[in-house]
């Protein structure tokens, strides 16, 4: 099994149900419909935004329905994924379904803008209603996925939350500092699908970086790989840029790139081969010794890249 040692890390440890609603399709004639001049908007006299969401949830899976919406005899509405799940019952008065389609409702919904479900997360964007998955699916606020590659982790959240995540239930070690010094040792080199993942949160610049270490198949060769992201959208990192180093015997092999958002996964950045990469006949030379052992130390550095107004170029911001 390999074990990651922390051996003079250059940088100092960071101290720092919803209820189900019957949904009427004679609904307007308790809430009359006021249409405004504007298009795609539709204003409710007497209920406010969220009771008109709530208009257009399913009962079952409470997602926002999109046509076909479905409903029952009596007037209770159904999405089509979930009609099926309910074998064709209404799930509030279990009469038959049958296929009845709630065209007024899908109307209303054709009329109104809400906005993004990523409100509370900071996003002001107000889409019309059929707008809002497609945004919703790429918007800029939207939770990102645990960066941790140890294991198939399904939380998701803001970074600030992903930190604390990442800090109290996987035990990842936090480091303050924009330099890091790491040694690997793996006792036997050959079992790479034995190979410990390590993963290193690291702080500097006010943002926070994964640094990733494993070893795994590529094809049938053995290798091992290091690459750092960035926990943060895409165009924010690429403010960004990294350098890892690894060497032994008067030899050295250097890597620099930009960390990749924690947007792409883990696995899709490895199988892409961006970041630094051995071969292990490589990582053996550099371990020196008998090569029986994996004793690899890698150094590297996280910068800024700063732009110099006068020369329309980047500088690097090294940090102290």
């Amino acid at each position: 099994m390999a074990t990651f040692e922390m051996d003079s890390v250059e940088c100092v440890s960071s101290s720092d149900g919803i209820e189900d609603e019957d949904i009427q399709s004679s609904v307007s004639s308790h809430h009359p419909i006021q249409y405004s001049s504007k298009p795609h908007n539709i204003l409710f006299s007497g209920i406010g935004p969220t009771s008109v969401h709530e208009l257009l949830e399913c009962p079952v899976c409470t997602n926002s329905m999109y046509p076909p919406i479905h409903q029952c005899h009596n007037g209770h509405t159904i999405c089509s994924n979930c009609k099926t799940k309910v074998h064709n019952r209404c799930p509030t008065c279990r009469q038959e379904l049958g296929d009845i389609r709630c065209l007024a409702l899908e109307k209303v919904a054709e009329s109104l803008e809400l906005p993004c479900k990523h409100c509370s997360l900071g996003c002001p964007e107000i889409f019309p209603y059929y707008s809002k998955p497609k945004h919703e699916a790429v918007c800029n606020f939207r939770p990102y996925n645990c960066p941790y590659a140890g294991s198939e982790c399904s939380v998701t959240g803001d970074i600030p939350c992903l930190v604390a995540h990442l800090r109290d239930d996987h035990k990842v070690d936090m480091h303050s500092g924009c330099t890091f010094n790491h040694r690997y040792v793996k006792s036997n080199p050959r079992e790479v699908e034995n190979a410990t993942w390590m993963l290193t949160v690291f702080h500097c610049f006010g943002q926070y970086f994964c640094l990733h270490f494993e070893a795994f198949q590529l094809g049938m060769a053995p290798v091992y790989m290091a690459f750092v992201r960035f926990m943060g959208d895409e165009v924010e990192a690429r403010n960004y840029s990294y350098s890892l180093e690894v060497g032994a015997n008067g030899r050295k092999l250097i890597w620099e790139g930009t960390p990749r958002s924690i947007r792409d996964s883990h696995r899709k950045v490895r199988d892409s081969h961006d970041g630094l990469i051995m071969q292990r006949n490589m990582a053996l030379f550099f371990s020196c010794g008998d090569r029986k052992e994996l004793k690899l130390r890698v150094t590297g550095r996280i910068w800024k890249e700063q732009q110099n107004s006068d020369a329309g170029v980047c500088m690097p911001n090294l940090c102290s």
